[in-house]
């Protein structure tokens, strides 16, 4: 066990480069992953973060246990994997994610609003690992309005999605029909997406 991960306060950072050399201790924390203790559950997860961000490497063995965290139905499991899952991305040498693409982004329907708007959010990263992947990534993004939720919570997402288009624009093949539906969202009924609306049109509106 973990004790140093039960205080709110712990030191991630002293944890997490104890993980890296002793596998023991990286199987209690991707165990903690699905603790019923929130505060030592989310110091698991913060932990595992930093590894991911920084020693992606170290955790890619463990990509089947974080793509079944991603079909909890635990909202904070599948928040988890959506994260942990995108930071390995870029250390995916087996294409494990071209395997899992339709359940990562059938997230952006799923019943958290919050799930949603991370796998909108992450898209940016995920293109920037894996290019080949952005015309297909970009459609989804465009189509948010394709979705089951609530007109309200539609617009909460396409804040994320505008923001994460908003940091691959450059390199994207579909510019003309970003600029289009970004243009829509100034009229969007949430105020965040509005701001980030008029903010990439500020700098991207020319195309």
């Amino acid at each position: 066990m973990l004790p140093e991960l039960n205080d709110k306060n712990a030191d991630i950072e002293n944890v997490a480069s104890k993980a890296l050399g002793e596998n023991k201790l990286l199987s209690e924390l991707l165990a903690g992953l699905k603790s019923k203790d929130e505060t030592f559950r989310y110091n698991c997860y913060k932990v595992l973060m930093l590894i991911s961000k920084t020693h992606g490497e170290v955790l890619y063995p463990s990509w089947d246990y974080f793509v079944e965290l991603l079909h909890s139905d635990n909202s904070y499991h599948k928040m988890s994997a959506v994260h942990l899952l995108t930071n390995l991305v870029k250390v995916d040498r087996e294409d494990g994610f071209q395997k899992i693409f339709d359940s990562y982004y059938s997230l952006l329907d799923d019943k958290s609003v919050i799930v949603a708007i991370y796998v909108a959010g992450n898209s940016a990263q995920i293109v920037r690992a894996k290019p080949h992947l952005e015309n297909r990534i970009t459609n989804i993004l465009l189509n948010i309005d394709k979705t089951h939720h609530p007109s309200g919570r539609k617009e909460l997402i396409k804040a994320g999605a505008i923001e994460a288009l908003m940091e691959y624009f450059t390199d994207s093949k579909n510019k003309a029909n970003i600029v289009a539906f970004v243009t829509k969202q100034q009229d969007s009924e949430s105020p965040k997406t509005r701001k980030i609306a008029k903010a990439f049109l500020k700098k991207w509106g020319d195309g």
